[in-house]
C-alpha cells in the first residue's frame, strides 16, 4: 500500500496540498505538544498498510492507494470521518500482506483529503497524530481491524541546553542535505528554519530524511523524544558525509576533465541509449567471451590468465585502438583447443587396411606406422615421435600423412615450409606489434580445433634463413618431444601444450637439413617405384581418380598393362608418379572430347593410341649401349627424381699427360677423375702399362647430356675403369654397370642411394652391378622384387674393378 508519489508529492510535503477551495492544508501541526499527547482514539481501527513509508505524529504525507481492500477502507473511513491506524510493511515487495508482514507500531492517521488524479489514481492526504502498538488482530476481511494501544511520547518538559544542541543539529544537517542533494527540493530547507515546535521537527525530519523503511520504522519505535533526536543525528551525518564525499569527487572530476574523458562521458551515453534500445553490443561481447571461457577445459593456470585478459578488455575505451587488439588476443585464447583431444582409433587392422587402400608398396614406412600405434595402444600416453619421410618428389609422402590421420581418426594439418624464412612464422609476433598474430604452428591448432592432429611440415628441407632469424633454429623446440610438452608462442604469452600433436615431415633430401633439427627426427627412407609398381598405383589410385575427375566411368575407358608400361617408359622419367598423373589425365581429356563431340574412339587403349593421344615420345628408354668402343662405361647416379644410369666416355690422344673434363662436373666429380688417373699412374705396373704413356698422351673424360650439372663421389669406379679402358686397350664387360667412391690407395667406398640406383639398372636393361662390398647390407632392405633379373658382384679395392670389369683382351 502506498508508494511515495513522485515529484510533485515531495513538493506536496514540503509547501502543503491545495484543495478544490484553494484552502491550503498544512504540513505541520502549528499547536503545542500537549495536542498530541492529550489525542485520543478508539480502541478498536481500521488498519491501513503502508508500503515503503513511515507515517510520524503530527507529520502529513500523500499516499497512493492501488489495493482494493485500502481503497474500500479509506472511503469508508473519510465518509464517517473516522481515525485510522497506520503500520508499515515489514517487506514493501509484498502486493497482499498478512499479520506476520506488518509492524507491531504505527500511527494513528486522520485522512484530511481525497484526491482524484488525471491518470486515474486515487491518492490520500493523511496527517499522523499519536503512536499505537497493535494489541491483536480482530478482522481481515474486507480489511483489517486491531485493539490498539496507544503509546506516550516522552517530551522533554523543560527543553535543556543538550535538547536544544539536538534540534539545532537535526536543523543544521537538514539544510545542508537540502543544499547537497538534487533530489531534495529547495522549499525543504525554507520549511525546516520555520518550524517552531521541537517535537514536530523531529518527526519531520525522521519522516522526510532518505532512509531505509526498516531505519524509519526504528525511529518511530523510540518513545523519548530526546533518543529520536539522536538516532536521527547519527543517520544524517552519514548522509551528509557521503554527500559531502560525493561532492568532493564530482569536483575533482571536474576540474580533471579533458578531452578523453569528454569521449568517455560521450561514449557511456551511448552505451545507456544502446541499452535501451536493446544493448550494448560491446559489453554483450565481453559477456559471450566469459560465457563460451566457462565451457573450456583449460588449466586453471590459462582460466587465470584469461580471466586477466578479458578483465583489462572491460577497462579499455571500445573506441580506442587497444581495444581491438586486446579483444584479438581473447578471442585466440578462447578459440584455440586447449585440452581438447580427439579419441585415437586403436583398431590396427582397420589402420593396416586404411594405408595399404591409400598406398602401394612403402612396406617400411607402413610398418613403422603400425609400430607406432601399436604401443601407443598399450601405453596410450606416449610421446608423440617425429617421422621424416625423405624421398623424391611424387612418392606419396604427404598424402602418406592423410592416410595417418585417417587411420587413427585424427584431424590432419598440412603446413607448407618451402620458403620460409622467418622465425616469427613458427613463434609468431608480439601482440603489441601492430598486425601481430599467432604462428602458423597456433594458427593451424586453432584451425583443426583439436591439440592432438597429425601435423605434416612439407618440404622441411626448404627453409631458410636470413636476417629475420632461422626459422630451422625456432623448430628445434616444436619437434623436440621434451621441449614441446610447454611450446611459446610469442603472441599467446603462454605455453601450449604440442606433446599429443603426431607431427610428420617430409624432404626431398636431407643434405640441406640443419644438422641438430635432423638429430631430432626419425627417418624414413621413402624410395620411388619400380614399373611394375607404377603400372600398379596407375590402376588402382591414379585412373579412378582421373576418370572421376573428368566425368567418366571405368567401362568407357580401359588401360592394358601393356599400353601402361609403354606411358611410363616412353613419357615420364622420374621416381614418383606426379607427372604420370598428368599424363594419365591428358590421355583421358582426349577422350572425354571425343565422347562430348560424338567421335568414335577406342575403348580398350593401345600403344598406337597413346602414341596419338601424347605425341612423339619423350624419353628413349635408358639402354645399354654395349662395348663397342674403349673407353665408354656405364654409370649409376642418385638424383632428387630417383636413379639414372650414367655414361662416362674417355678418349686418348697424343700430349703431354693433361687431363680435359667436360660435362658440366661438379669438384667432387673432377677431383674422382684426377684420383682415377694418378691410381693409374702409380699401379702401372700392375696393370702392365708402358710408363711412357703417361709422358707421351693426354686423357679427355667427358660426361653426357653437358647442361645437366653432376656432382658427387659415386662416379669414382667409372672414371677409373673408363680411363683403364682407353690406356690399356681392354674393352669392359657387357651388360655391367658400377657405382662407388675410391681413394687413392685405392680403396673402394660405399655409397648411398642404392635402391634408386638399381631400379635405373634394371629400366636399362643391366644384367650386372658391381657395388662396395660395404653395400652388400643395403640389398638385405631391398625386396626381392626389385633384385629380380639382376646379379651383383662386390669389391674391396680398384684392382677388383678393374681385374671383373675389363675385358683380358
Amino acid at each position: 500500500m502506498g508508494d511515495r508519489k513522485e515529484q510533485s508529492y515531495r513538493n506536496m510535503i514540503f509547501t502543503g496540498v491545495m484543495d478544490d477551495e484553494s484552502e491550503l492544508i498544512p504540513i505541520i501541526t502549528e499547536g503545542e505538544d500537549v495536542e498530541l499527547k492529550d489525542f485520543e482514539a478508539p480502541e478498536i481501527l481500521p488498519i491501513l498498510p503502508l508500503r515503503n513509508t513511515v507515517l510520524f505524529p503530527g507529520v502529513v504525507i500523500p499516499i497512493t492507494v492501488g489495493r482494493a481492500k485500502s481503497l474500500k477502507l479509506i472511503q469508508e473511513v473519510f465518509r464517517s470521518d473516522k481515525l485510522l491506524g497506520t503500520v508499515t510493511q515489514i517487506d514493501g515487495a509484498i502486493d497482499d500482506p498478512e499479520q506476520k508482514d506488518l509492524y507491531k507500531i504505527g500511527t494513528v492517521a486522520k485522512i484530511l483529503k481525497i484526491l482524484e488524479m488525471p491518470d486515474g489514481s486515487t491518492s490520500v492526504i493523511i496527517q499522523g497524530k499519536r503512536r499505537f502498538e497493535i494489541q491483536e488482530y480482530l478482522e481481515e476481511f474486507p480489511y483489517f481491524k486491531a485493539k490498539v494501544r496507544l503509546l506516550e511520547e516522552i517530551v522533554p518538559t523543560d527543553e535543556t541546553a543538550e535538547f536544544n544542541a539536538i534540534v539545532g543539529s537535526l536543523k543544521d544537517l537538514s539544510v545542508k542535505i537540502a543544499q547537497y542533494s538534487s533530489n531534495v527540493p529547495p522549499e525543504a530547507s525554507f520549511a525546516v528554519k520555520n518550524i517552531e515546535n521541537s517535537t514536530f521537527l523531529i518527526n519531520f525530519i525522521c519522516s522526510n530524511t532518505d532512509l531505509k523503511v526498516d531505519e524509519k520504522q526504528s525511529l518511530l519505535e523510540i518513545a523519548d523524544l530526546r533518543e529520536r533526536g539522536i538516532q536521527a543525528i547519527s543517520y544524517l551525518v552519514q548522509e551528509v558525509q557521503l554527500l559531502e564525499l560525493k561532492r568532493d569527487i564530482q569536483t575533482k572530476v571536474k576540474l580533471e576533465l579533458d578531452q578523453q574523458q569528454r569521449e568517455f562521458l560521450l561514449n557511456q551515453q551511448i552505451k545507456t541509449i544502446q541499452n535501451e534500445l536493446g544493448g550494448n553490443p560491446v559489453e554483450q561481447e565481453i559477456n559471450d567471451l566469459k560465457e563460451a571461457a566457462k565451457e573450456k577445459k583449460w588449466s586453471e593456470e590459462v582460466a587465470h590468465h584469461f580471466d586477466k585478459e578479458v578483465n583489462k578488455l572491460q577497462r579499455l575505451n571500445p573506441a580506442a585502438g587497444e581495444y581491438s587488439v586486446q579483444f584479438s588476443y581473447c578471442q585466440t585464447l578462447l578459440d584455440l583447443p586447449w585440452s581438447e583431444y580427439t579419441e585415437d582409433n586403436f583398431d590396427l587392422k582397420h589402420a593396416e587396411s586404411v594405408l595399404e587402400e591409400d598406398h602401394y608398396g612403402l612396406e617400411k614406412v607402413k610398418e613403422r606406422i603400425l609400430e607406432h600405434l601399436a604401443v601407443l595402444k598399450l601405453k596410450r600416453d606416449m610421446k608423440a615421435p617425429i617421422l621424416c619421410l625423405y624421398g623424391p618428389p611424387g612418392v606419396g609422402k604427404t598424402s602418406l600423412g592423410k592416410s595417418i590421420a585417417r587411420a587413427l581418426g585424427r584431424k590432419f594439418i598440412r603446413m607448407s615450409l618451402g620458403g620460409l624464412h622467418d622465425e616469427s612464422e613458427i613463434r609468431g609476433h608480439r601482440k603489441t606489434y601492430i598486425g601481430a598474430m599467432p604462428g602458423r604452428i597456433i594458427q593451424n591448432i586453432k584451425k583443426a580445433k583439436s591439440s592432438n592432429p597429425v601435423f605434416i611440415l612439407d618440404e622441411l628441407d626448404k627453409v631458410s634463413g636470413d636476417f629475420h632469424g632461422d626459422p630451422a633454429s625456432a623448430l628445434l623446440e616444436v619437434l623436440d618431444p621434451e621441449q614441446n610438452s610447454e611450446f611459446h608462442d610469442n603472441y599467446l604469452e603462454i605455453e601450449y601444450d604440442l606433446s599429443h600433436v603426431m607431427f610428420v615431415a617430409t624432404a626431398n633430401t636431407l643434405s640441406t637439413i640443419a644438422p641438430p633439427l635432423r638429430d631430432r627426427l626419425e627417418l624414413i627412407d621413402v624410395s620411388g617405384y619400380i614399373m611394375e609398381e607404377k603400372v600398379e598405383i596407375a590402376k588402382r589410385h591414379l585412373i579412378p581418380k582421373q576418370l572421376e575427375s573428368h566425368g567418366l566411368t571405368a567401362g568407357q575407358v580401359e588401360f592394358p598393362t601393356g599400353s601402361l608400361e609403354f606411358l611410363v617408359e616412353r613419357y615420364t622419367r622420374e621416381s614418383g608418379v606426379r607427372e604420370l598423373n598428368k599424363k594419365i589425365a591428358k590421355v583421358i581429356r582426349r577422350i572425354a572430347k571425343k565422347i562430348a563431340f560424338d567421335e568414335k574412339y577406342q575403348r580398350t587403349l593401345t600403344v598406337d593410341d597413346i602414341r596419338e593421344y601424347l605425341g612423339v615420345e619423350e624419353y628413349s628408354r635408358e639402354s645399354y649401349q654395349g662395348n663397342e668402343f674403349l673407353g665408354v662405361v656405364t654409370g649409376l647416379a642418385w638424383t632428387a627424381q630417383g636413379g639414372e644410369i650414367l655414361y662416362v666416355e674417355s678418349s686418348q690422344s697424343k700430349g703431354k699427360g693433361s687431363l680435359t673434363l667436360t660435362g658440366n662436373l661438379g669438384d667432387v666429380m673432377k677431383e674422382s677423375a684426377m684420383l682415377a688417373l694418378e691410381y693409374l699412374k702409380s699401379h702401372a705396373d700392375e696393370l702392365t702399362i708402358n710408363p711412357a704413356v703417361f709422358e707421351n698422351n693426354s686423357w679427355h673424360v667427358h660426361v653426357p647430356e653437358g647442361a645437366i650439372p653432376k656432382d658427387g663421389p659415386s662416379a669414382g669406379v667409372t672414371m677409373v675403369t673408363s680411363l683403364a679402358s682407353v690406356i690399356t686397350g681392354r674393352k669392359v664387360r657387357k651388360n655391367i654397370a658400377m657405382t662407388g667412391e675410391i681413394t687413392l690407395r685405392g680403396k673402394v667406398l660405399p655409397v648411398g642411394g642404392i635402391k634408386e640406383k638399381i631400379l635405373a639398372a634394371k629400366r636399362a636393361g643391366i644384367k650386372e652391378v658391381l657395388l662396395s662390398d660395404e653395400n652388400k647390407k643395403d640389398l638385405a632392405e631391398i625386396k626381392e622384387v626389385y633384385l629380380k633379373g639382376l646379379k651383383f658382384r662386390f669389391v674391396k679395392n680398384i684392382s677388383d674393378v678393374l681385374n671383373y670389369a675389363l675385358l683380358k683382351k
